[in-house]
């Protein structure tokens, strides 16, 4: 088993069982404790592990989210790839809601400079990215900026979306599974990503490996809402099976 092999595995011990321990783990795989805990300790810097006494408890059981400065050092080449997949959904013209998120701000800097489009947004670092864009017309929710994420949220960024209707929702999610659909930590986040998809004709979902197969407190969408999900390399067979049958195209970027 190669190491990143091993990785998975023991996120997806840890994901089903709400904690995995050092020792069970290392008898379990045929391997050392040391590098059960080196791979441990590659799994928390990607984000999606916490190390505690003796072992680890998968990011979602504690409830914890990152803020957004800490996400945008985790995962960066397989952002890039998945936002560079992503410009072949962007239309010629028209008009697209980019989401908060670091994948998503990575697609924002890669939207060709000679097309014509309405970019809605709900991230102030998304406006400041696009505004100089003479071929852009930006329009950036209002409401409250949440610390974590820097999105807005809340009824002034709820309202305007309720009259708007858009070509292409790219959106970022913390969690994505069959039974559950897309969900993340907060109340108020999810609302306002609730509210994008309702205002698209189609969703494209940018979610690297780690957030398949996995879920957060609060579902902002089912799986039938989403028509394309860019994901990287890394994604278990096995979920991508379970999103193709369920009728959803997955590309890995």
């Amino acid at each position: 088993m190669y190491a990143e092999e091993r990785q998975q595995e023991i996120l997806r011990r840890a994901r089903a069982a709400g904690r995995v321990d050092v020792v069970t783990l290392a008898e379990a795989l045929g391997v050392t404790a040391e590098t059960v805990r080196r791979d441990l300790t590659v799994l928390e810097r990607a984000g999606v592990v916490r190390r505690v006494h003796g072992g680890a408890i998968p990011i979602e059981r504690i409830g914890f989210e990152r803020a957004v400065a800490t996400r945008d050092t985790v995962l960066t080449a397989e952002k890039e790839r998945i936002a560079k997949a992503a410009v072949a959904e962007i239309p010629e013209d028209g008009a697209i809601i980019l989401d908060a998120g670091t994948t998503t701000a990575r697609l924002a800097q890669l939207i060709p400079t000679d097309r014509e489009l309405t970019v809605v947004v709900n991230s102030p670092v998304l406006a400041a990215t696009l505004g100089p864009n003479p071929n852009l017309t930006v329009l950036l929710l209002g409401g409250r900026v949440r610390g974590k994420t820097l999105a807005t949220v809340d009824d002034w960024a709820l309202r305007p979306l309720e009259n708007l209707h858009v070509d292409v929702a790219f959106m970022g999610t913390n969690g994505c599974t069959i039974d559950r659909g897309l969900t993340t930590p907060d109340q108020a986040e999810a609302a306002a990503k609730r509210a994008m998809i309702a205002a698209a004709r189609r969703v494209v979902v940018l979610a690297d490996h780690t957030k398949v197969g996995t879920d957060h407190f609060a579902r902002f969408g089912t799986m039938s809402d989403v028509d394309v999900i860019i994901t990287d390399t890394g994604l278990d067979p096995e979920l991508g099976a379970e999103l193709d049958e369920a009728g959803i195209r997955v590309v890995q970027a």
